[in-house]
């Protein structure tokens, strides 16, 4: 118990303190931060199974450290690397959906494939379309299970693709260069706990009001017909 607290004490510490582990980070890996960097989005975007891992945040704060001066992060190298990992992330769900389809999620009760995370996505689908795979790139959890559901209803690829590059290029592109002009701000860097927490409750935001948007309609009563 004492070993799971100490890990949970861990990944808050790094989702918080993303700046600081990130210079740390830059420090002891060097080069290979881009490595590191790159599995984590990829990883982020193209595994069901790791719907937790930063994606905004830690985009954000990419983008901070690249602004420092002297920082091993070259700001374009990056935006190139990261929407690459975005992109190849999104493919390689959309090939495990189309593969495997819903079998995954046959628990009910799994942590990692949670069914309602299927569904909730899949209503998604259904109000916006295939603007779903840009939208939801913009927010968290839901983002790794579009391109899957995507696989699942087998949308065309092409048209997958187009979507799926606009979405990670928008998504990159806009958190990397916002933390690359913003994030070394005076306020923000003194306050950087509460930015990404910020960014973390706002991406949040539209998932939680889809949510209770969907149960509110589902316990709404049947409109009764008369016969006439």
């Amino acid at each position: 118990m004492t070993a799971v607290l100490d890990l949970l004490q861990l990944v808050w510490d790094i989702f918080v303190h993303l700046d600081v582990h990130l210079t740390q980070w830059s420090v002891v890996l060097g080069p290979w931060l881009y490595v590191l960097l790159f599995a984590i989005i990829f990883c982020e975007t193209g595994l069901v199974v790791t719907p937790f891992l930063p994606g905004d945040s830690l985009l954000f704060a990419v983008g901070a450290l690249a602004a420092l001066e002297g920082s091993p992060i070259r700001v374009g190298w990056i935006l190139g690397l990261l929407i690459a990992a975005a992109v190849l992330g999104n493919t390689s769900n959309y090939a495990i959906g189309r593969r495997l389809g819903p079998k995954v999620f046959s628990r009910e009760d799994s942590w990692l494939l949670n069914k309602r995370h299927l569904l909730q996505t899949q209503a998604f689908y259904e109000k916006h379309g295939g603007q779903t795979i840009i939208i939801t790139r913009f927010m968290p959890i839901v983002r790794t299970f579009a391109p899957f559901v995507a696989g699942v209803g087998r949308m065309h690829y092409r048209r997958f693709t187009v979507f799926n590059v606009a979405g990670a290029v928008a998504w990159v592109a806009g958190f990397t260069l916002a933390g690359f002009w913003f994030g070394n701000l005076p306020g923000v860097k003194r306050h950087f706990q509460i930015v990404v927490l910020a960014i973390i409750v706002i991406s949040l935001m539209p998932l939680v009001v889809e949510i209770v948007r969907s149960r509110l309609q589902r316990g709404r009563p049947v409109p009764r017909t008369e016969n006439t």
